[in-house]
């Protein structure tokens, strides 16, 4: 199948670029409502595979909770707050930061990346996801060397969550870019999946969709899609992922997934607001996120156009 064209790039009045994706919509059952493009392959959510796991790591026996439980979901920019929380709470398990399998990175917040001296891997966007993976590991006894590998017991756990969570079987695992396995499945799966989070399908889904609720700031940082996201709409929870990823999903178990195709992350902030206009979400506080930016001369001069969704 030939995914859509989702997005134009105008600049000056003139269709620059495009991009091609597919979106997938799903109701509080999982069943999905709209289908734009190829939404039933098997695709790579990336990070929006975080508060899945999440949900896995506390049915293993994590006992974080609010802010620990919201970092455990993030992609988080690096800023000071973040990193001295992950070191705290490596402290708490009687960790170190060379524990952390995640490679050593600057902050993604460009001010926290000029003071920066040097990259480590507390400063790494998904310390805080691997943080919280040791401490499942020390919580259930299981080993904390090579906690990275797909065979451990605590990856063979989270594929079971994210295999249940989606209602569908895992396609494939490979590597992610931290070094954590990563898990392929359907749009449709992921969509379905958060759903189930935001409606609180247990006790660990609901203590996921609560922090990060509670605590949009940590999952990303400053300026960034998913914390605007999440604070400008109550009760949504939203995470997005590398090579063009984006998922998020309201209270009531409506639901959302995008992939582009081209894997450039600059169509998902307006098709996300699409879709929240398309569920009868008032979007009046995003129009940042809306049209995107196209700068000429240091100067908006267009914008990334997505189509109205029906």
């Amino acid at each position: 199948m030939t995914n859509p064209v989702l997005a134009e790039v105008v600049r000056s009045g003139f269709v620059e670029s495009v991009h091609r994706g597919a979106l997938v919509v799903t109701g509080p059952e999982g069943d999905a409502r709209l289908a734009l493009g190829d939404v039933v392959s098997p695709v790579y959510p990336r990070s929006s595979n975080k508060p899945l796991q999440a949900v896995g790591m506390l049915r293993a026996g994590l006992d974080f909770a609010g802010e620990d439980l919201a970092l455990a979901c993030a992609s988080h920019s690096g800023e000071p707050r973040h990193v001295k929380h992950v070191l705290e709470l490596l402290q708490a398990a009687g960790l170190r930061e060379d524990d952390l399998a995640c490679p050593p990175d600057f902050p993604l917040h460009v001010p926290s990346m000029r003071d920066a001296a040097e990259p480590r891997r507390v400063m790494m966007n998904c310390s805080g996801k691997h943080t919280a993976m040791l401490t499942t590991c020390v919580r259930a006894g299981w080993p904390t060397s090579g906690y990275e590998s797909p065979d451990n017991p605590l990856q063979r756990a989270l594929a079971a969550a994210v295999a249940e969570l989606t209602g569908e079987p895992i396609a494939h695992t490979g590597v992610d870019g931290c070094g954590a396995p990563l898990f392929a499945f359907s749009l449709t799966g992921l969509a379905r999946a958060f759903g189930r989070i935001a409606r609180g399908v247990d006790a660990e889904a609901e203590a996921v969709a609560s922090a990060m609720r509670a605590h949009p700031w940590l999952v990303a940082g400053t300026g960034r899609e998913d914390t605007e996201l999440m604070s400008a709409v109550d009760g949504l929870i939203a995470k997005g992922g590398a090579e063009g990823v984006q998922a998020f999903a309201l209270p009531d178990g409506f639901a959302v997934a995008i992939k582009i195709d081209d894997g450039n992350k600059r169509a998902c902030a307006p098709l996300a607001v699409e879709a929240l206009r398309y569920l009868g979400v008032d979007v009046s506080g995003l129009d940042a996120l809306a049209h995107g930016s196209v700068l000429g001369g240091g100067r908006p001069v267009g914008e990334v156009r997505v189509p109205e969704l029906r």
